[in-house]
Formats: structure tokens, sequence, C-alpha cells
């Protein structure tokens, strides 16, 4: 809710408006339930069994899946033999990700591929941007984030009982830096990129999510750094890497 206000105060400040036509609304649901609603919901279910590192070492499996997806729903969006080797290295990494989880707790396992299942969530919902109706990103955002709130308040009362928790201030701030830092502030800093740098440049941050989530998970929460992870971690950015080599004519 937090990031709805900040979005929609952003959008107003800068003269623009949430549109009233009801398909503009009917997008802004899709979108927020691919992109918002069900990710949020995956990964935060699993990310009670798996480390914080694990998770972001999976996430980095997004574009890889967003690259198969657009190959089929894409124009001019088609697969190379660079393309192919990298998904194999990617999903090579996965499972070297999952392979303890494999001889070890069913629940590790649940959890791991439903940080997957959210990848798959996210790239579908990039294929929909490309494939619905364009509006100004700004406005796509708060419109997301509005309907997103709105949407997920009858599950919240319902599965929840907010009325009968209490929550403590650690929880509370977390769930404001959540709403303000990673999603409202970066997704104004993400259409900052866009706009000075491009989108090519943008993409290259997924060869630092991975590291950044590994590492970060390891520094302040003590996770432990174990082999195949590191390896794991290589073969995902060497194989997002190899996407992006052009194929010469």
């Amino acid at each position: 809710m937090d990031c709805a206000i900040i979005l929609t105060t952003f959008m107003y400040a800068k003269g623009w408006r949430l549109p009233a036509e009801p398909l503009a609304w009917a997008i802004f649901l899709l979108l927020g339930i691919m992109g918002n609603l069900l990710p949020f919901l995956l990964i935060s279910t699993g990310q009670k069994d798996i480390s914080s590192g694990i998770a972001g070492l999976l996430m980095a499996f997004m574009p890889l899946a967003t690259m198969i997806l657009a190959h089929y729903f894409v124009l001019g969006e088609s697969l190379n033999r660079f393309k192919i080797l990298g998904f194999v290295l990617g999903i090579t990494g996965v499972v070297i990700v999952l392979s303890p989880s494999l001889v070890g707790t069913h629940t590790n396992l649940l959890s791991g591929l439903l940080i997957l299942l959210a990848t798959f969530s996210y790239a579908i919902n990039a294929i929909l941007v490309r494939r619905l109706p364009s509006y100004n990103p700004v406005v796509t955002a708060a419109g997301v984030m509005i309907i997103s709130s709105i949407a997920i308040v009858p599950l919240w009362l319902w599965q929840d009982l907010p009325w009968q928790q209490s929550y403590s201030l650690k929880a509370i701030l977390s769930m404001l830096w959540l709403g303000i830092g990673p999603t409202a502030f970066a997704t104004m800093l993400l259409f900052a990129v866009i706009a000075t740098a491009g989108p090519t440049f943008l993409s290259y941050i997924n060869y630092v999510i991975p590291i950044v989530a590994y590492f970060t998970g390891a520094l302040l929460l003590g996770e432990a750094i174990e082999w195949h992870s590191l390896a794991a971690m290589l073969l995902i950015i060497l194989g997002i890497a190899l996407t992006r080599k052009r194929v010469s004519d």
C-alpha cells in the first residue's frame, strides 16, 4: 500500500494522470497478479525454508525463462545457438542449487521450486508487458500497485485476521522498507536508468542479482557459502552472458 501511495504521489507530481477506461485497469490487474501478487506470495512462502542467497540464485533464472517464452510469443526474439547454450548452462546451475534438496528434505526442494515458479511468473509478466497495450511506465507502475493493493486486502483479511494479530516494530519497519525501498524507490530508479542509459544497459543487472543476493545473505545473515552454490552462480551468470551474444549473419 505504501508503494502505491509513493508512486501515485510521484506520478501526479510529474503531471501524469491515471487512465479512466476499464481496459487499462484490467491490464493493470493482470500485470499486478503476474508481476506482484503471485511472485511475492511464492517468494515469501519459499524463503521460509531456504536461504536468501539460494533464493537470489534461483531468481537469476528469470531472464533465461523470459528468453524461452519470448521465442514463442514475441516477434523478433528467436532462439539461437548462444541463447540455447546459455539456457542449458543456466538450468544446470539451477539443478546444482537444488541438488542438495533432492537428497535432503522434501520441504527445501518444494521451497526452491516455489522460487522457480516465481521466476516464471515474472517472465510471463515481462511478455505481457510487451504484448499488451502500453501506457506511461510510471502510470502503469502506479496503477499496478493500486490495483494489487486493493486485490490483496480481502485475502489478507481472510488469511491473517489482522485484528487478532500483534505486529512487532521490527516486522512493521521491515514491511515499510520492502514497500518503499525495493519496490517504490527501485521502480522509479528503474525508469530513470531506462531513460538515461537505455534498456540494454539495464539488462546487465541480471549479472549482479545472484552475486549481491548470495553474498549479502552471507554477510548480513550469516548464511553459509558453499562450493556448489558458487559453481551454480558462475554457470547462471555465464548462461546469461551467452544469451547476450550476437549471432553474426
